[in-house]
C-alpha cells in the first residue's frame, strides 16, 4: 500500500513542545509537511513560558531533514493566534493544517474551584482553538483546502470528577468541530476531533502507572495524521483513541415519546421509560434532522 505522504503541506500544531502535540509535529514532518511547531513553553497548569520546548522539537524535526519553524506565542489571545499563523504565511506561504492541541489542567473539585480556574481552562482549550482557528480560516477558505483536528477528551464527553472546567472546553469543541465541518465543506475544509487517552505530562496523575507503557502518545498520533490528510473523507466526526484502538463516538438521540394533548408534568412522569429509551437510536448529522422527529410529530 502506498504511503500516506504530505508533501508541500504546511501544517501548525499547537502545545506542540511536549507529548501529544510534539508527536503529531514529528510525524507529519517526517511524511514531508512543513510544520509551525508552536508552545508557549509553560508548566502543565499553563504558569511560565518559555521559547525552548518549541525550539527543541524544530531542531529535532530539521535533524531529520524535515522543515520546522518555532512558535512561543499564546493560542489564547487573539494576537497570539494570529502571529502563529502568520508564521506558518511568512516561512511557509500559506497554510494547509492546523492541530489544536494546547492545554492546560487546573483540576479541583466544582466547589472549591474559582473563577480564574475555569477561566483559565476554558481560554486555552476552547478559547485558544477558536482563536488559532479564526485567524487560519481565511487563509483556509482562499486556498479551498483545510483539515483541522481539534483536541476534545472523554472527559468532555462524558463528564469526571474535579474536570469542570476541562470538561466543559472539551465538549465545547465537539460543537465547535461540527459547525466548521459545516461551514467549510463548500471550500473543501474537513474539521474532526479526537477524544484521546495518552500518558503525558497531562494525565500522568490521572491514568494507572502500569498503563504508561501502553498508552503512547504514538498510538494516538496515527489518527491525527490521517485526519488531516487530503484523502480523508469524513468530517465533523468524533473519534477516541489510545492504547491502539479508535471509535467513532456517536452524539445520538434515543426514540423518544410525544403527545399532541397538552402536555402536563404527570404526563412526563407517567412515560419516563419511554423518553429514557435508548433504543432504537438516531445519529442527526445536523439540526435540521435532529428535528425531523418533531416536525413529524407536529404535522402527521
Amino acid at each position: 500500500m502506498s504511503e500516506l505522504r504530505y508533501d508541500g503541506r504546511v501544517a501548525i500544531v499547537t502545545g506542540a513542545g511536549h507529548g501529544l502535540g510534539r508527536q503529531h509535529a514529528l510525524e507529519l514532518a517526517a511524511r514531508g509537511a512543513k510544520v509551525v511547531v508552536n508552545d508557549l513553553g509553560g508548566d502543565r497548569s499553563g504558569v511560565g513560558a518559555s521559547a525552548g520546548p518549541a525550539q527543541e522539537v524544530v531542531d529535532e524535526i530539521t535533524k531529520n531533514g524535515g522543515e520546522a519553524v518555532a512558535n512561543p506565542d499564546n493560542v489564547a489571545t487573539p494576537e497570539g493566534a494570529e502571529a502563529i499563523v502568520q508564521t506558518a504565511v511568512d516561512a511557509f506561504g500559506k497554510v494547509d493544517i492546523v492541530v489544536n492541541n494546547a492545554g492546560i489542567l487546573r483540576d479541583k473539585s466544582f466547589k472549591n474551584m474559582t473563577v480564574e480556574e475555569f477561566d483559565a481552562v476554558i481560554a486555552v482549550h476552547l478559547r485558544g482553538s477558536f482563536l488559532v482557528t479564526k485567524a487560519a480560516w481565511p487563509h483556509l477558505r482562499e486556498n479551498g483546502y483545510g483539515r483541522i483536528v481539534n483536541t476534545s477528551s472523554p472527559a468532555g464527553l462524558f463528564g469526571n470528577f474535579g474536570q469542570a472546567n476541562y470538561a466543559t472546553a472539551k465538549m465545547g469543541l465537539v460543537g465547535f468541530t461540527k459547525t466548521l465541518a459545516h461551514e467549510g465543506a463548500k471550500y473543501d475544509i474537513k474539521a474532526n476531533a479526537i477524544a484521546p487517552v495518552a500518558w503525558t505530562r497531562m494525565t500522568e496523575d490521572l491514568l494507572p502507572a502500569d498503563f504508561k507503557d501502553h498508552l503512547g502518545v504514538d498510538k494516538v498520533t496515527p489518527l491525527v495524521a490521517y485526519l488531516v490528510h487530503e484523502s480523508n473523507p469524513d468530517s465533523g466526526e468524533v473519534y477516541t483513541v489510545g492504547g491502539g484502538r479508535i471509535a467513532k463516538m456517536l452524539v445520538a438521540e434515543g426514540p423518544g415519546w410525544g403527545t399532541k394533548d397538552a402536555l402536563s408534568v404527570e404526563a412526563v412522569r407517567d412515560n419516563w421509560a419511554a423518553i429514557n429509551a435508548a433504543e432504537p437510536h438516531t445519529v442527526p448529522k445536523n439540526v435540521g434532522e435532529q428535528m425531523g422527529p418533531l416536525i413529524q410529530q407536529l404535522t402527521s
